[in-house]
């Protein structure tokens, strides 16, 4: 059997519990009895607090607590939230200014929480929270992003968080100057917010003297290092769990304020406190996403190839520094940008700007779908100017197989890729598109086409580690350092032990979120989690056969070189005797040697690896009313070897409907005095089942050499190659309408407004 598992296309085992209501959220675990937790939260986008009256709050029916900043700085609590501060392009670094966990003496963003209420029920928190009085003087609201108008912080004095850049900004001049074509376009890439089908939940209790922190997140050991350095509490008398999650989408990976107040409130008070945001309120205080404007441009030679690639972008923090989100993505910005192309010089420079809104920084500031998006808009430009089918302009740039291991300009190195085979294949799937379009045009109707490859790499701490513990019932505990938030890590996991070990599927248990049982973990995000975990679990398996090895060598009769295993049975040449692990483990326990029966590793991945691939989108627009439609989706991906391809496909569809929504409705709109507009369902616009056309999905595996199974991660694809693949296609519909600057949300009354409109060139 090969290393990298069987590949089967095995269904998801959650779906049973989660389809029959059987999944345990955060609501569901959270103990009964336990007191509610809500927030006063600032009205306004940014004024100085003059005066806070919560004298009645605190003597109100079935009130507990009442905490303010003052109140949580008294108990001793770090109370200010860890954020990056990313370097300057001049060495310098950028600002660095105070997040409080509740409000201090200025408000930054409607719906910033100021005070925190702990009461009997969810009734007398909101009767206590509306006996407050807050006396504030209003300043001036900066929602626009770029230098200037109102300061938010006095650290940025122009608003300014950063100024960073990557890259050989005088060689990338060079090329420019000397290029003989050069094509430049603004990309903006809209706002959105994750909204993710469980908003964000915590509980918190003491237990026999130690506090148990449980959350809807994506990894327990970030957090109980955050509550363990904040709350000033040693890290042994902390225990965090995570329940089922109903999707995270790197928004839940982030500490988020409440969490400190509600774990502080348990240990004052010796109850559970549980708070659950309501949906409005996870609108105005999730982390959002996106929300940059970028200038690209290309400059090319004679021949068309691209002798330099500029991009300067300006993109919106929030009110704040995220935890750690913008330093992670303008490192993608880099790796990403120059990944499918063969660009001898890059110049990338960011900006990130203060603004009255709620913090930037899930899946933003300069990730992979906005590099992809950036580059791959940039690419389709290009060949609309310069006179050639944007698969010709792409297969004349790319890397070329044999040139890899790749180093980028930037100092990513690429191991593998076989990007014209996967395009070659996408172009099948153009065949009949004239024909389609002609047939619509006889219809009145508009229909475009659009082509995206991207590249991606996974992120996060390359290391985790796995621990295998087998139970005195005959089933076996598999214990990881990742969290699911409905991926399917219970069944890949399973499956992939399964594979290695022969131990049937069904016995396995997929442990995972808590920081008891395992007692490190990289949590999930980046697309890291099944090459990561299954790296570590294949340590795990190598040690575990290790161990039984001299142990059976006893049993058997044989020298311990004899014995072999075969991922399915111990044997050795004159014995008879071929236990299984299961069965191995019985003999281990029988005998008394319980150091058998557990067995754990870590390990840390040699390189990262990169997913890529081709998605094709057709797009029809009716006209009169500006309604587009997506019809036609195709995608083929590079993905390396795949445990479970019914997973992967599942994960790529997500990924294409969450970029669909982006693309076509999608959009966080706030007013001049930094209110948000669209803080329901009412006024944010999700896809539905009629939006999303059928997928084509097919795998072309280019095994990575940067790990031994030969994976490469696949949770973001979807989307990192939809965004530009459909405002691609609705770009091509518009084109010979004179449409040139085509932004998402594409939403009717957009589409309309651009085809009634004078053109509009791009920068």
């Amino acid at each position: 059997m090969e290393k990298f598992g069987k590949s089967q296309p095995v269904t998801r085992v959650e779906d049973s519990r989660f389809l029959t209501g059987q999944g345990r959220y955060m609501e569901d675990f959270a103990p009964g009895g336990a007191l509610v937790a809500m927030f006063f939260r600032s009205p306004v986008a940014h004024g100085e607090i003059l005066d806070l009256d919560i004298d009645a709050a605190r003597t109100a029916p079935g009130v507990h607590l009442v905490l303010t900043l003052a109140d949580l700085e008294a108990a001793g609590i770090t109370v200010g939230m860890t954020g990056a501060a990313m370097p300057n392009r001049d060495g310098s670094k950028g600002a660095s200014p105070e997040r409080p966990m509740l409000a201090r003496d200025r408000v930054r963003f409607v719906g910033e929480p100021v005070v925190a209420v702990i009461a009997e029920t969810a009734d007398q928190a909101r009767d206590a929270i509306e006996m407050m009085g807050m006396d504030i003087r209003d300043l001036a609201v900066k929602t626009d992003v770029g230098p200037g108008g109102p300061v938010l912080h006095p650290e940025a004095p122009e608003n300014r968080a950063f100024d960073w850049g990557m890259g050989d900004e005088a060689a990338t001049e060079a090329a420019f100057a000397a290029a003989a074509q050069v094509v430049s376009l603004r990309v903006d890439d809209n706002r959105i917010i994750a909204n993710s089908m469980e908003p964000r939940g915590c509980f918190a209790e003491m237990v026999e003297g130690r506090l148990h922190f449980s959350y809807g997140g994506q990894g327990v050991w970030g957090l109980k290092a955050q509550l363990s350095e904040k709350l000033g509490m040693a890290p042994e008398d902390l225990r965090v769990t995570t329940p089922d999650v109903g999707g995270g989408f790197g928004m839940k990976a982030f500490p988020y304020p409440e969490y400190f107040s509600v774990a502080h409130a348990a240990r004052v008070l010796g109850r559970p406190v549980r708070w659950m945001s309501e949906r409005t309120e996870a609108m105005l205080t999730d982390n959002h996403g996106r929300d940059l404007s970028s200038v690209a441009e290309l400059a090319f030679d004679a021949d068309l190839k691209i002798t330099a690639y500029r991009v300067r972008t300006r993109c919106n923090l929030g009110a704040y520094n995220s935890h750690f989100g913008q330093a992670i993505q303008t490192q993608l910005f880099s790796r990403v940008l120059t990944g499918v192309y063969d660009i001898p010089s890059v110049w990338l420079q960011v900006e990130g700007y203060y603004t009255n809104t709620t913090q930037v920084d899930a899946y933003r500031g300069a990730g992979r779908p906005e590099a992809i998006y950036v580059l791959e808009r940039a690419m389709d430009r290009a060949a609309r100017e310069l006179g050639v089918s944007g698969a010709e302009l792409r297969r004349r740039n790319f890397i070329r197989p044999e040139a890899f291991p790749y180093k980028t300009p930037t100092g990513e190195t690429y191991d593998v890729g076989a990007f014209d085979r996967l395009l070659t294949l996408a172009e099948t799937g153009t065949a009949g598109f004239a024909a389609r379009r002609a047939a619509d045009a006889a219809r009145g109707l508009l229909r475009g086409q659009g082509l995206c490859y991207y590249i991606e790499s996974i992120l996060g701490d390359p290391s985790e580690g796995a621990r295998v513990v087998f139970n005195e019932d005959g089933t076996v505990d598999l214990l990881v350092g990742t969290q699911s938030n409905g991926q399917g890590h219970e069944t890949v996991y399973a499956q992939f032990l399964s594979d290695q070990t022969g131990i049937p599927v069904e016995r396995i248990r997929v442990v995972q979120g808590d920081s008891d049982r395992i007692a490190q973990g990289g949590g999930t995000g980046g697309s890291r989690s099944v090459t990561v975990q299954t790296h570590a679990t294949l340590a795990t398996v190598d040690r575990m056969v290790a161990a039984f090895m001299p142990y059976l060598a006893g049993k058997m009769g044989v020298e311990e070189s004899d014995v072999t295993f075969d991922n399915e049975t111990f044997r050795a040449p004159g014995s008879n005797l071929t236990p299984t692990l299961l069965e191995a483990a019985e003999m281990a326990r029988a005998d008394g040697r319980a150091e058998l029966l557990t067995h754990e590793a870590r390990a840390t991945l040699p390189a990262r690896s990169y997913p890529n691939g081709a998605h094709v989108a057709e797009i029809v627009i009716d006209p009169e009313t500006g309604a587009a439609h997506l019809d036609r989706y195709q995608v083929w991906d590079d993905f390396g070897n795949l445990i479970n391809p019914l997973l992967a496909e599942g994960q790529v569809h997500g990924g294409v409907a969450q970029g669909l929504g982006q693309a076509l409705m999608e959009h966080v709109v706030h007013d001049d005095e930094g209110q948000l507009l669209t803080a329901t369902f009412m006024d944010y616009a999700l896809p539905r089942a009629a939006d999303v056309p059928m997928i084509g999905f097919a795998s072309v595996p280019v095994p990575s050499t940067a790990n031994p199974m030969g994976m490469k991660g696949c949770g973001e694809a979807g989307t990192v190659g939809s965004l530009a693949a459909i405002a691609n296609a609705v770009q091509d519909a518009l084109w010979d309408r004179g449409v040139r600057q085509a932004d998402m949300p594409f939403t009717p009354l957009r589409v309309w407004e651009l085809l009634n409109a004078e053109p509009v060139m791009a920068e």
